[in-house]
């Protein structure tokens, strides 16, 4: 233990400085007639008191940085806590995200319902997973799937795979950001060659879609949705009849390119007031049934080549695209036809009807 010189004490010199200046300046003062014994007194006095006055000045700013210093430390305390936390939270997020990547592939099928839920869970409280959560979510659907009326797989079994792939679907659809905010991020979603039924995305927002060679089943509904980036949905397979639905994308948003080349519609399909802001092409596409572009809005370029439209068709845009390519377009003249100011139909030779712009 220091010990502490009394002869040192700040205290203590400053109370002999004090005593000094009161007694050699009342006594250089009582060297003059002309000041009393009582004003010489009370000028010593102040001198002294001046210096207890300073002292009790440096004794405050010194308890001041002392108490700074204390806060800091304290303050570093609880960073050094947060990180330790956080990197605690981290860990436990890291093993659930990887025993639930894990039970992906267990046999039963509640177990496999059990991950995924944990695996959104995950997400929506670690904004930092979203994206890659998604991405094992749409990397599940692309595994190789018979459809339980389709296949030759025992029937409890497709069917529970099935039931696995509906909450893969939900789970998706929870973890997607509400088209309706603005400021909210847009995910990428990848179902390149995935089997789908029933797969319904309303109302959100998407970043990039790519759904090349998707086999969808029953219908299909994208209505009001925004995507931000560009939408790949081409050389898709519809199956027509019982397992061939509905195509829902009205009031849909295309900020960038919108590629339907090649596109089987086995169905009715509805555009109706959706936006098309990039690039669009429906090139070889083949509308099966109905095909509604009703006030439909194109702000570049719509290829239609080679596209056939063997149901009823209502092509009133609300504004038509700036660039149109329409080679080969070929309707039925038997159907409904509405088409744009401008547009016609010619009979070929082999009977077939083409769209023709005057």
């Amino acid at each position: 233990m220091r010990r502490v010189i009394p002869w040192k004490s700040p205290l203590l010199g400053t109370f002999l400085l004090s005593l000094l200046l009161l007694v050699g300046v009342t006594a250089w003062l009582l060297t003059d007639p002309a000041t009393s014994r009582s004003d010489a007194l009370k000028t010593g006095g102040l001198a002294g008191g001046a210096v207890v006055a300073l002292y009790a000045l440096w004794l405050n700013d010194r308890r001041r940085r002392v108490e700074e210093r204390r806060q800091e430390v304290e303050r570093q305390r609880q960073e050094l806590e947060s990180r330790r936390t956080d990197q605690d939270r981290d860990r436990v997020s890291d093993e659930r995200f990887a025993k639930a990547v894990e039970l992906l592939g267990h046999n039963a099928d509640q177990v496999r319902v059990g991950a995924l839920h944990a695996l959104a869970g995950l997400a929506k409280s670690r904004e930092s997973y979203r994206q890659t959560v998604l991405d094992i979510l749409c990397s599940y659907l692309r595994r190789p799937f018979g459809h339980p009326r389709l296949s030759d797989e025992s029937e409890a079994g497709a069917e529970n795979e099935l039931q696995v792939r509906n909450t893969a679907k939900r789970c998706i659809r929870s973890l997607l950001s509400p088209a309706s905010d603005v400021d909210a991020p847009a995910y990428n979603l990848d179902l390149t060659g995935a089997v789908l039924d029933y797969f319904h995305l309303a109302e959100v927002k998407v970043g990039e879609l790519v759904m090349r060679h998707v086999t969808l089943f029953s219908s299909t509904s994208f209505r009001d949705c925004e995507f931000t980036g560009p939408v790949w949905f081409t050389g898709t397979a519809g199956q027509p009849g019982e397992l061939g639905g509905r195509f829902h994308c009205q009031g849909v948003t295309f900020h960038d390119r919108a590629w339907f080349s090649g596109t089987e519609f086995p169905a009715q399909t509805n555009f109706e007031g959706t936006t098309f802001s990039g690039e669009t092409t429906f090139k070889d596409a083949v509308f099966s049934s109905d095909a509604v572009f009703k006030d439909t809005t194109f702000a570049h370029s719509l290829e239609l080549r080679r596209t056939r439209f063997e149901g009823a068709v209502d092509l009133r845009f609300a504004t038509p695209p700036p660039s149109l390519d329409l080679y080969n377009t070929f309707v039925d003249e038997t159907k409904d036809l509405h088409l744009p100011p401008g547009w016609s139909t010619e009979t070929l030779p082999d009977g077939q009807t083409r769209l023709v712009q005057l």
